[in-house]
């Protein structure tokens, strides 16, 4: 196996602004964040892209996790006290650090796209916005691996900075 390492290099589009303005307490997921409006505001020069998104329910937003202190490939996850390759959590301590929500789209007016169910520390650079396409995203037949006994604990379950600088 060779080691074809190439260097990507993404600029932000806009920034999310949340209620929460620490990792500590924040939901882990958009489904444990429940009601929670937040904003994602889009940088001038990218506002025709958001011509007809406001025909969809529900968007998925690709962000920065910029608050991380450093890669780890074996993690303890939020919901489980055993560690996990990285790849098989959403925890933010990763090679890439890429954060994915599907948000709940209430209203987009200028720049300003006003969601719900927001999972997201403020202030967090925005990479990307795609529609949620049911039946593009959702999967029948699924396997959630050590999440299976774990996943009781996802409406309790908070951000503890384990992964923060």
């Amino acid at each position: 196996m060779t080691d074809n390492k190439t260097s990507i290099n993404f600029a932000q589009i806009g920034i999310i602004h949340s209620p929460y303005k620490i990792p500590r307490g924040t939901p882990i997921q958009p489904t444990a964040a429940k009601g929670t409006e937040g904003q994602i505001e889009i940088f001038s020069e990218n506002v025709m892209g958001l011509v007809d998104l406001e025909k969809f329910s529900h968007v998925i937003v690709l962000y920065h996790f910029h608050l991380i202190k450093k890669v780890e490939l074996l993690v303890k996850p939020f919901m489980d006290d055993e560690y996990h390759g990285v790849f098989a959590t959403r925890a933010s301590s990763r090679p890439n650090p890429i954060g994915l929500s599907i948000l709940e789209l209430v209203k987009i007016e200028d720049n300003i796209l006003y969601v719900r169910d927001v999972d997201i520390v403020d202030g967090t650079p925005l990479l990307d916005i795609k529609p949620y396409v049911p039946d593009f995203d959702s999967r029948t037949n699924v396997r959630t691996g050590w999440l299976e006994k774990n996943i009781h604990k996802l409406p309790e379950a908070k951000d503890d900075e384990r992964f923060v600088r």
